[in-house]
């Protein structure tokens, strides 16, 4: 509790913290909205709308949230190694260790709240944004909503979005069919990539490596993910090449992997797909693995 109480004064008493919070929400809404701007007249995409309400641009490895938490963390390392709370002779295995984890509990949860607001900012921003011709599906279709949502409008009484009033019209970019999971995918990279920021800061000792190994590794991890799905004969879940924030490989993997359009696979089971658990939770894990045996015959943190 000690340690965790440390790194939460620590975190919040950093005006960096502060100014990375409010400059991701602020780039992330303009980002949503420009892209939103562009979007072409018709129906929205349920993979479209995914893609502008988490800010996904394809030229950086990933959403501008989870790139702001992966910064954070990296930043809530490095500056530990810069101003050290404790001298380095007082400073144990055991006692780095707790530190280290409690750095992840803090920035966890941070960065799950920041996905959050990033996320209802940009439903605000993307629903302005968007042109006249532009339709979504879902206020006015029952049939394009998620089952979920749909379920909770029946229990209310109501038969589709278009029951409520006009001010909640937003609420129908993230209530279409399969963007809810989408989204909670999303929120679940968030802070993954905020733990790897601070891991790789860890193995590193420096916040600006750091942030250069996070994004380095979504481009290979996709990479090598379409490889190993290549080699065993099994394309893309369809679920996963439309609706998860994953920008920075899949598109570039398809071209020299597979060797022409994209190929996916259809299937409901597409987010629990185990090569999609793989490359998700198997960066973090190993770089826990290997901070914690990189802590063991270092003297400071």
């Amino acid at each position: 509790m000690r340690a965790l109480a440390y790194e939460l004064r620590r975190l919040r008493g950093l005006r960096s913290t502060w100014l990375l919070i409010a400059a991701v929400l602020l780039g992330d809404a303009v980002v949503a909205a420009v892209l939103a701007s562009q979007a072409p007249d018709g129906p929205l995409a349920a993979h479209a709308g995914v893609r502008l309400l988490t800010a996904a641009v394809p030229l950086i490895p990933l959403p501008f949230a989870a790139l702001g938490a992966g910064v954070l963390g990296a930043l809530s390392y490095g500056h530990e190694v810069r101003h050290p709370g404790l001298p380095a002779s007082l400073v144990s295995y055991p006692r780095r260790v707790r530190l280290l984890l409690a750095k992840l509990l803090v920035v966890g949860p941070v960065a799950a709240g920041l996905a959050l607001a990033t996320l209802l900012l940009d439903t605000v921003a993307v629903h302005l944004a968007l042109p006249g011709g532009v339709t979504v599906a879902a206020w006015a279709e029952p049939a394009a909503l998620s089952a979920r949502v749909s379920e909770a409008l029946t229990g209310a009484g109501l038969s589709g979005l278009s029951d409520l009033p006009g001010v909640l019209a937003p609420l129908a970019l993230p209530a279409g069919h399969g963007v809810p999971a989408a989204l909670l995918a999303f929120v679940l990279l968030t802070v993954v990539a905020a733990w790897t920021g601070v891991l790789t800061a860890s193995l590193t000792r420096s916040a600006a490596a750091g942030v250069l190994l996070l994004c380095a590794l979504p481009p290979l991890l996709e990479s090598g993910v379409a490889l190993l799905l290549r080699r065993t004969g099994r394309p893309w879940p369809a679920r996963a090449a439309e609706l998860l924030p994953f920008q920075s490989g899949i598109e570039w993997a398809y071209g020299w992997v597979y060797g022409g359009p994209h190929g996916t696979a259809a299937g409901s089971a597409a987010l629990t797909d185990p090569a999609l658990l793989v490359a998700v939770a198997a960066p973090a894990a190993v770089l826990l693995l290997a901070a914690l045996l990189v802590q063991a015959w270092r003297r400071a943190l």
